[in-house]
């Protein structure tokens, strides 16, 4: 069972919620792309050096099992002023595959193209007040439909360990978790 996993990255991303994701879904089993929305090395939010796979472009026209967007600023601006991942988010979203976003991303990146429209999330505190329905605002990990939203770098494991639960089955996701210590 090979799924597959988009993390887009940019100057800014929070580097902490960016490895989370990448390292919990690899120890998973999952393919990982890391694609950057600019250069092939990007310098994230607390200055660590990140280098992508490939660049964005490369991956358009293409499916994945989950796109897990971390968040970060300005990181999750460059995101979201990406057209090719804009064009990925909307495909993703219309055939209703897994798309996941932690702290600033759920809130700058997925709400702005329309996709949190009716839809219950949670972002980091200070960007709670811009999302369309704030009824889950305060939850630390929030599953509605093909989406899971998280609130910021002391919430990256759990929620990348929700990723894994999604894409895999409570069964894997049990089997990444306790030789983390974090079940």
């Amino acid at each position: 069972m090979n799924k597959t996993v988009l993390v887009p990255i940019a100057d800014g991303t929070e580097e902490l919620e960016a490895v989370t994701i990448i390292d919990t879904l690899r120890r998973a089993g999952a393919q990982v792309t890391v694609a950057s929305v600019s250069g092939l090395q990007v310098i994230a939010s607390r200055k660590v050096k990140l280098v992508a796979d490939v660049l964005i472009k490369d991956c358009t026209g293409k499916m994945y099992d989950c796109i897990a967007l971390p968040g970060g600023m300005p990181g999750a601006e460059h995101l979201r002023d990406c057209a090719a991942l804009t064009e990925l988010l909307k495909e993703q979203d219309k055939a209703k595959r897994l798309i996941a976003a932690i702290c600033a991303s759920p809130a700058v990146v997925l709400a702005p193209h329309g996709l949190l429209n009716g839809r219950k999330a949670t972002c980091y505190p200070s960007f709670q007040d811009t999302l369309p329905d704030k009824s889950a605002a305060g939850k630390r990990v929030v599953r509605d439909g093909h989406f899971i939203t998280s609130q910021g770098p002391g919430t990256a494991l759990e929620f990348s360990l929700a990723v894994v639960e999604v894409l895999f089955g409570s069964e894997r996701k049990k089997q990444v978790a306790e030789p983390m210590l974090a079940e």
